[in-house]
């Protein structure tokens, strides 16, 4: 059999092309070879189930082993090996892929899908880390001799004889120089649990030390003893592989804590099942969130037929469900050659709709069959909703039946429920709808306490995406207005057209607003007296809501970057009918004038939590100085 040649490439440098731009991380070699030599035992399987093979299948386990003194690392099949022939074929030729041949060949008589890749270019990534790699190999062919293949690296390669007497392949690295690190057991066992975790079929690396029970001490109490077993390092029927029918919570929480061990139970999942117009599989759950959105992305893992490929499924999966975790399985996702990177095509927009609509179908379906339970879970779910609805319009229409405001008496109601509870006391003179939201009702509690004085409901909006969301429901719902609910004096913001009557003449209200500019000495202030409720605040501050909301988006991202820059453009309304702007217009003299003036402003601005430093200081001096007068 003994004979030598040259690959049939069409270029002499593939081999830098492969170490160098093929393969963007190293590690990748690994999974490339196990998943081969699992694609070469689900092959043996496959025929011996049509009846084309009929010996014995015997073990199939893949055997990954290192030898740290010769440098070497074997990954070993007893698959359906390859003769002489079929190497030169499937090793040599690299335009050739004996997946694809055998596939092809079976297309009608068997599942297809069960076949991972292609044994021929993934094969060479091996040359990333080895600067010779041998072959060596039986065919499940009877009469078959055994075959050994040898190449350093150039496209010199040799064929003979080999001395292997069972079914299947032996991969054989010789590790170079640079990529001694991969000769440590605990860097093998990182890659394997990466990329292998739940191949179809066992995979071992090793032994490891597990303690059984060794019968009874002199007290009647179980003695135990250490026994090496072998070190499978994969779940071959992960849960994403069997029907939802066949699975209880449990098992959908314990597959949680095997991906993420130091994560909270989610909240629920969803099991995804299709195979028409493409195949997809797999699990994903909602995560409860921290209230500081933690936007931690690449928690979705994407496999293709059991190998794991990426953690960066953004073309996938739609970016508003990319906080979401969990696993997709797809043989029908566009790879490139390394399959590091995914190929957009009209599937993977397919599969983006599809796990668009399976998502908006499962929280429709919570909240119509348990609205409780739904409404204790908004506060996690809300963040996912809400982004939705800003970013895909397929999931706006269907989430608007389902995403939810609520009130501070906490009680939770859907946007029409809320638009209807609000209308009778809500709408202003332009018969629009004002919904009146607060940020920090801490914070706003002053505001909020005038609000409710006049029976006004107030909802709470003070999530980071928030300021975003509010635009769109202004968008999307004709007739309604959100309003904060410190934008503005309280019969501004729900502007009824109810003319109040000062109990200042016009005279006494220019003095007034004069007394006020002077104390304040500001000129970014905007200052007006104004007719109000003799129970309100003697000064109210408030930014207008546009910029406002400006500002609040730019703080989570989106908004425009102009309004950063720009210096605090305050209004301070001035209550003409309270009984403080009475006692300034009496004072004595025009310093005892300013001074209350002064002290009513720095009293709205401590409302607003805004009072600080040098001015906080003044404040607190002038209110000692005011009370000993």
């Amino acid at each position: 059999m003994a004979e030598k040649g040259t690959i049939s490439i069409h270029t002499e440098n593939i081999f830098p092309i492969i170490k160098k731009f093929l393969y963007s991380d190293h590690e990748i070699f690994l999974r490339e070879l196990v998943s081969n030599a699992v694609d070469a035992s689900q092959k043996i399987k496959q025929l011996a189930q049509l009846g084309e093979y009929t010996g014995e299948l015997g073990d199939l386990t893949v055997e990954v082993s290192f030898d740290k003194k010769k440098k070497t690392i074997t990954i070993s099949d007893n698959g359906i090996g390859m003769t002489g022939d079929e190497i030169k074929k499937y090793i040599n030729q690299i335009a050739f892929s004996g997946a694809t041949e055998f596939v092809e060949k079976y297309k009608d008589k068997a599942d297809n899908q069960q076949i991972i890749g292609h044994f021929g270019l993934g094969f060479y990534s091996a040359f990333m880390v080895a600067k010779k790699v041998e072959i060596d190999t039986l065919s499940h062919q009877e009469g078959a001799e055994p075959a050994h293949w040898t190449c350093t690296g150039d496209t010199d390669f040799e064929i003979k004889k080999g001395k292997r007497k069972k079914r299947g392949t032996d991969i054989i690295l010789h590790i170079a120089d640079d990529s001694e690190e991969f000769l440590e057991e605990h860097r093998l066992q990182g890659i394997l649990d990466k990329y292998s975790k739940f191949l179809p079929i066992p995979i071992k690396f090793g032994q490891k030390e597990e303690q059984v029970e060794d019968g009874k001490d002199k007290d009647d109490k179980p003695k135990y003893k250490t026994v090496k077993k072998d070190n499978i390092i994969n779940d071959t029927d992960p849960i994403w592989t069997k029907s939802p029918s066949d699975l209880k919570d449990q098992d959908y929480l314990d597959f949680y804590k095997t991906l993420y061990p130091f994560s909270e139970d989610p909240l629920f999942w969803i099991h995804l099942n299709v195979d028409y117009p493409f195949n997809l599989t797999g699990v994903l759950y909602f995560p409860k969130l921290k209230k500081d959105f933690d936007l931690q992305k690449n928690k979705i893992q994407l496999y293709s037929r059991q190998v794991f490929i990426t953690d960066e499924v953004k073309d996938i999966v739609p970016e508003f469900l990319q906080l979401l975790h969990g696993v997709i399985d797809s043989p029908d996702i566009p790879l490139n050659v390394s399959r590091s990177y995914l190929q957009s095509d009209s599937n993977v927009k397919k599969i983006n709709g599809y796990i668009t609509k399976k998502v908006a179908d499962k929280l429709g379906e919570l909240f119509k069959n348990d609205r409780k339970g739904y409404e204790e879970k908004w506060e996690d779910i809300g963040v996912f909703v809400k982004y939705g609805m800003i970013s895909e319009e397929k999931f706006d229409e269907k989430a608007k039946d389902f995403a939810l405001v609520k009130n501070l008496d906490g009680k939770h109601f859907t946007i029409e429920e809320y638009k209807k509870h609000i209308e009778a006391n809500q709408t202003n003179k332009d018969k629009n709808v004002v919904a009146l939201y607060t940020t920090n009702k801490d914070k706003q509690h002053g505001y909020i306490d005038t609000a409710q004085k006049r029976n006004y409901d107030v909802i709470e909006l003070s999530g980071p995406i928030d300021p975003h969301f509010i635009n769109h429901l202004e968008q999307k719902n004709d007739k309604f207005q959100l309003q904060r609910v410190d934008a503005d004096v309280i019969d501004k913001l729900i502007d009824k057209d109810e003319k109040k009557e000062s109990v200042l003449s016009d005279k006494e209200q220019e003095t007034l607003k004069e007394i006020f500019e002077k104390a304040i000495d500001d000129k970014n202030n905007s200052v007006t007296v104004q007719p109000m409720a003799t129970d309100d605040l003697p000064v109210t501050i408030t930014l207008p809501e546009f910029i406002r909301r400006m500002k609040d988006m730019q703080a989570t991202g989106g908004g425009p970057m102009m309004f950063g820059d720009m210096p605090m453009t305050l209004s301070v309304a001035v209550n003409a009918n309270h009984a403080m702007t009475k006692k300034i217009l009496e004072a004595k003299s025009d310093e005892d004038k300013q001074k209350l003036a002064k002290q009513a402003y720095d009293l709205a601005l401590l409302s607003q939590g805004m009072l600080e430093g040098k001015s906080l200081t003044d404040f607190v001096n002038r209110s000692v100085e005011l009370s000993l007068a």
